[in-house]
């Protein structure tokens, strides 16, 4: 069952239309949608290790424009953007974003940006503390820029031997990057 899916993702790597729907994805992580840009980033450059940096590039612009978007709702939709945190779980923490903004500001959108944890709610609770909107830009672009090209970097340098790892042992593959999702999945409920 998984390897139809994996030759099926992997297809679309390569496919002409793949920058584009990574560029979606990326713009939509960053203000509302629950995907990761991982998924599509890390096939797309194992298919084609020679546009790492491009595709990274195009998550780093993507993603600070739809963060961009994350942070008016929050700062001119205050109910919507109080509204998916709490699909996210995270409306009750709204006040304790402000305190952290107030107290660390530039540091709670550079450490929060390059973790697991979830973009989309640094966005929205940024123009919800209505952080300043050039730093937060310039942030974002450190952050988001730092994780995707470190990303292109370790997949383009050592994917090969990752590649192959995977597809001689892909259901082991499977169950651990399935145990990694849940586990993180966890730890931001916990947080």
């Amino acid at each position: 069952m998984i390897r139809p899916l994996y030759n099926w993702v992997m297809a679309q790597a390569k496919s002409r239309h793949a920058p584009k729907a990574l560029a979606a994805v990326s713009f939509a992580e960053s203000s509302f949608f629950p995907i990761p840009p991982d998924v599509m980033l890390a096939p797309m450059i194992l298919a084609r290790p020679e546009k790492a940096y491009r595709y990274a590039l195009i998550c780093t612009i993507a993603s600070v424009l739809g963060g961009c978007l994350g942070y008016a709702i929050g700062y001119f939709l205050e109910p919507v953007g109080i509204w998916l945190l709490s699909l996210l779980g995270h409306a009750e923490g709204v006040d304790q974003f402000r305190h952290w903004y107030a107290q660390w500001g530039l540091l709670v959108i550079l450490v929060k940006g390059l973790t697991p944890f979830p973009y989309k709610v640094v966005t929205i609770a940024s123009g919800l503390a209505a952080f300043n909107f050039p730093v937060f830009v310039a942030a974002s672009v450190v952050t988001r820029g730092a994780r995707f090209f470190l990303a292109a970097f370790i997949l383009k340098r050592f994917g090969p031997q990752i590649l192959e790892v995977v597809e001689r042992r892909l259901a082991l593959v499977a169950v651990i990057v399935i145990a990694l999702v849940v586990v993180g999945v966890l730890l931001v409920r916990l947080l």
